[in-house]
């Protein structure tokens, strides 16, 4: 137990935590957000079908032993990567969607 906070909510945090990390994981190889290691939009269907299947996967395993915030982000999270990824397969021709990249970092330009 963490002080102050019950083992309960810790494991709830974790919890939506690790689907959050599965969340990201099937945006990323979906060619929605850049992956962190390349710098890159980069697509993985197959990885994505595979991320998703276990978010999915997660949502039978825990039924009927989700707090109500838990199981209404998993079905959320699960309910949008099942959309985006009906949504590159019918891109998946094409180039990944250029998703934001976070800004570089340049140093200050000397002032005149």
């Amino acid at each position: 137990m963490v002080e102050g906070i019950s083992d309960e909510e810790l494991y709830k945090h974790q919890f939506m935590g690790f689907v959050g990390l599965l969340t990201n994981s099937a945006m990323q190889q979906l060619g929605k957000l850049v992956n962190p290691m390349s710098g890159k939009v980069e697509r993985n269907l197959e990885g994505a079908k595979a991320t998703i299947d276990m978010v999915k996967m997660l949502q039978v395993k825990t039924k009927g032993n989700l707090s109500k915030e838990e199981q209404q982000m998993l079905d959320t999270s699960l309910s949008s990567l099942q959309l985006n990824y009906v949504d590159e397969l019918k891109r998946k021709d094409e180039p990944p969607a250029a998703a934001e990249k976070p800004p570089e970092d340049k140093p200050d330009e000397p002032k005149a």
